[in-house]
């Protein structure tokens, strides 16, 4: 009985080392990402929303960011759900920019169910698993099945183990949920490059936090928390609109250059 609660308390140290030696290097910005504003408790189940699909790459992205910070060495899985069809007409993550939020993809689960039912099962399952350390679900359409009961039963099935749990769906229609945390997401307008402010920034986007508290001393408005970060190596970084010029977005054409000429253009033309 002593040894097993040696190695655990062995275990546990091991976790606090490691997340040390991966913490993020001190810099003129605050990190948010690990032990910072934007660090969701595991064990609890989030709804994030984007108001339409359009922005479904920024939500599915925030919700991985924060999703990684979930992510130790005792239990480094994450599960992606998303619906057969519904994969065909949105996308799926891309390997690379997973690699660049620095989630391992040997580590990762892509999953892609039939029909919202066999979807529910499998977070539930994925959730109670003991090496995985959270499980996005990314949902694009309204389905009856994800009610309140069925919120309900992710976030107990999840406080239970441990894990965390992402529900991603988009559009302004909000049903009861059982979610600890409900964020809206939207991607907002990237901060110039130090040494090419033409170039496009970091990924940034404008978070809302409707449901839930984070960070007691944050200022908070009549839509929540609001937060705008940016993404870097290190994870979540509060944006800095102050500290340099602000990126605007600017008229002009598509191609800096003239335009070719259309194909076939001087050629003889059959009547």
């Amino acid at each position: 009985m002593q040894g097993g609660v040696r190695e655990k308390q062995l275990q546990d140290l091991r976790d606090r080392i490691a997340a040390l030696e991966t913490g993020p290097v001190l810099g003129a910005r605050t990190a948010v990402r690990p032990g910072g504003l934007l660090e969701i408790p595991a064990g609890t189940l989030s709804d994030v929303f984007a108001a339409e699909k359009q922005g479904s790459s920024a939500a599915l992205g925030f919700s991985l960011g924060l999703a990684r910070g979930l992510l130790k060495p005792s239990r480094p899985g994450l599960i992606v759900l998303q619906l057969a069809d519904e994969t065909q007409k949105m996308g799926a993550p891309y390997g690379v920019g997973l690699a660049h939020f620095g989630i391992a993809t040997d580590h990762l689960v892509l999953a892609r169910p039939q029909t919202i039912a066999e979807l529910l099962w499998a977070m539930e399952e994925a959730i109670a698993c003991r090496a995985v350390a959270a499980v996005v679900a990314d949902i694009a359409s309204f389905h009856k099945a994800l009610d309140f009961t069925a919120s309900r039963r992710l976030s107990l099935r999840s406080a239970a183990s441990g894990a965390g749990a992402f529900l991603v769906r988009y559009g302004q229609q909000r049903e009861a949920s059982a979610a600890k945390y409900r964020w809206q997401i939207a991607a907002a307008l990237s901060g110039p490059r130090p040494f090419d402010p033409r170039a496009p920034g970091p990924p940034r986007w404008r978070a809302v936090l409707e449901r839930g508290r984070l960070q007691p001393d944050h200022p908070v408005t009549p839509e929540g928390e609001v937060y705008l970060v940016d993404w870097t190596k290190n994870g979540f970084v509060l944006a800095d609109i102050d500290g340099g010029e602000r990126r605007l977005p600017v008229e002009r054409p598509a191609l800096p250059r003239p335009q070719p000429a259309a194909l076939g253009d001087g050629l003889s033309q059959a009547s």
